[in-house]
């Protein structure tokens, strides 16, 4: 009988021994991460698909692993539009878009993709830093107020240029022509003032646009034209230069409040080191880029072959100012003050 007993009690204490190695490994270690959903209509390869990996990798690390960024590529959670609007509703945590795509948002958002802007990339990045510009800064906050969404950082997009399945010098050259437009004011400005008729539609829809003849051509930087495979469907590219853009990554409000400090603080060093890491790899990437349309059959058209960019300038800054220089005039000085 003893001998029973004492058999009893050590599988019972063997058993509670188990049970407490079982919660001790549960513990901290096997916490769940919290999950943050970003959302972006780039190709993951992309550059601006890049940028957004290596956010995440770098907010895993700097966190232990307390916090994971599952990254949604290619437009799979909805338009440009729609993912921006979800992260104001919170099924998105973050996003990436141009200035011009937040305009549903915050219209006064747009006046950072204006045309012939910035003197230069590093006046770009200067003029859209969420906690040093004065112009952004003041409508930042106004975001945060009216649709709880916070600009965290902005990064180098490129500058875009115009392409076409036909040679362009001027802005002669695109009366009665089709050129696809981010679907936002500032956008519709741009390609109206270079002479064409614009054609809203999402990034997602323009390869199919192009090839079916909805639109005769459209417009972006060298490395979306490269990563999206534009040459697929477009044989000549003008370096219109007409603007040299940011994308601002936002995070819901809401989200970012319940972060901890120590937690905020990590992210504000990660935006500021994504922004330069993806910034530069743009800025590495450009001329490589245009070889790489050339050795795809584009033929690139520059000032040197007859491009008339002072005359794209002119005409575009025009409708620009018309429609524009009342309503954001205030910022556009602030932009230009920025040393």
């Amino acid at each position: 009988m003893k001998k029973m007993i004492v058999i009893a009690l050590v599988a019972l204490l063997s058993t509670a021994l188990f049970a407490a190695g079982q919660a001790e490994a549960s513990g901290p270690t096997a916490a769940k991460p919290l999950v943050l959903r970003y959302a972006h209509m780039n190709p993951a390869s992309s550059p601006a698909g890049m940028q957004a990996t290596y956010f995440a990798d770098r907010i895993l690390e700097e966190t232990g692993g307390a916090i994971k960024v599952e990254i949604y590529p290619a437009s799979q959670l909805g338009s440009i539009s729609e993912m921006a609007e979800a992260v104001s509703m919170g099924s998105v945590a973050m996003h990436h878009n141009t200035y011009g795509g937040l305009q549903p948002l915050l219209n006064d958002l747009g006046l950072f993709d204006t045309p012939y802007l910035y003197r230069d990339v590093d006046h770009l990045l200067k003029a859209t830093d969420p906690e040093s510009s004065p112009a952004l800064m003041e409508l930042n906050q106004k975001l945060i107020e009216t649709r709880n969404i916070r600009i965290l950082y902005s990064f180098y997009f490129g500058t875009r240029e115009l392409t076409a399945n036909f040679p362009v010098n001027s802005p002669r050259d695109l009366a009665g022509k089709k050129i696809r437009a981010i679907p936002s004011p500032i956008y519709l400005a741009a390609v109206e003032g270079m002479g064409a008729v614009a054609v809203p539609i999402d990034w997602a829809e323009v390869p199919v646009a192009l090839s079916t003849g909805v639109a005769d051509g459209q417009e972006n930087p060298v490395s979306t034209l490269v990563s999206s495979s534009i040459y697929e469907v477009q044989k000549y590219a003008m370096m219109t230069d007409h603007i040299m853009g940011s994308e601002p990554v936002v995070i819901n409000e809401s989200v970012w409040k319940s972060l901890s400090a120590e937690h905020q603080a990590i992210f504000r060093k990660v935006a500021r080191e994504t922004r330069d890491w993806a910034s530069n790899m743009v800025l590495e990437s450009e001329e490589r880029d245009i070889q790489t349309l050339k050795d795809k059959g584009m033929t690139i058209i520059t000032a040197a072959d007859g491009l008339k960019v002072d005359e794209f300038r002119a005409s575009v800054s025009k409708v620009v100012n018309e429609r524009f220089g009342k309503t954001w005039g205030k910022y556009y000085e602030m932009i230009h003050a920025v040393k």
